[in-house]
């Protein structure tokens, strides 16, 4: 089993710009945490669009469906912001025949304490385990898109599985 990973930006990618005195969306951080997690799958990443969620258009939405509609690959891992995570994720319920795992992070995979590897090695457990469909994978837990919802009080997901 081969999965493709699609990277789109968000706060997993997040890194601090100097010149900017700000966070920017940096170089996808998925190859290191894959590489530092000794992850033995073959996986291949594909970087889609490099965007705070929050910046994310239907356009963009639209260039990420048809991206993973078009892919061979039936085991497919998304990392994306999480603000509009549940957006893109209603979007891709149209592609079928596929297994589609959508996580990121609250907080940049750069810094110290941060959930992105955790997040991902939950999306690659996930995406390999799971019977055809759309999922979120954050805070441990797997959720069904359509009854998931950011507490932004608690920084968390929460919802109906």
């Amino acid at each position: 089993m081969k999965i493709k990973i699609y990277t789109t930006g968000g706060s997993i990618d997040k890194a601090y710009s100097t010149q900017e005195s700000a966070f920017v969306i940096g170089e996808p951080q998925i190859a290191s945490i894959l590489d530092e997690a000794n992850v033995t799958i073959e996986w291949e990443a594909c970087t889609v669009l490099k965007k705070d969620s929050l910046e994310l258009t239907d356009d963009d939405r639209q260039l990420i469906v048809e991206q993973v509609k078009r892919d061979p690959q039936r085991h497919i891992i998304l990392t994306h912001g999480t603000d509009t995570m549940i957006e893109t994720a209603r979007a891709l319920s149209s592609v079928p025949g596929k297994v589609i795992v959508l996580t990121g992070a609250m907080q940049p995979a750069a810094f110290k304490r941060t959930d992105a590897s955790f997040n991902v090695g939950g999306a690659v457990v996930a995406v390999q385990t799971l019977p055809e469909g759309i999922y979120l994978v954050m805070n441990g837990r797997v959720f069904d898109p359509f009854r998931a919802s950011k507490n932004l009080v608690l920084d968390r997901f929460e919802g109906s599985e």
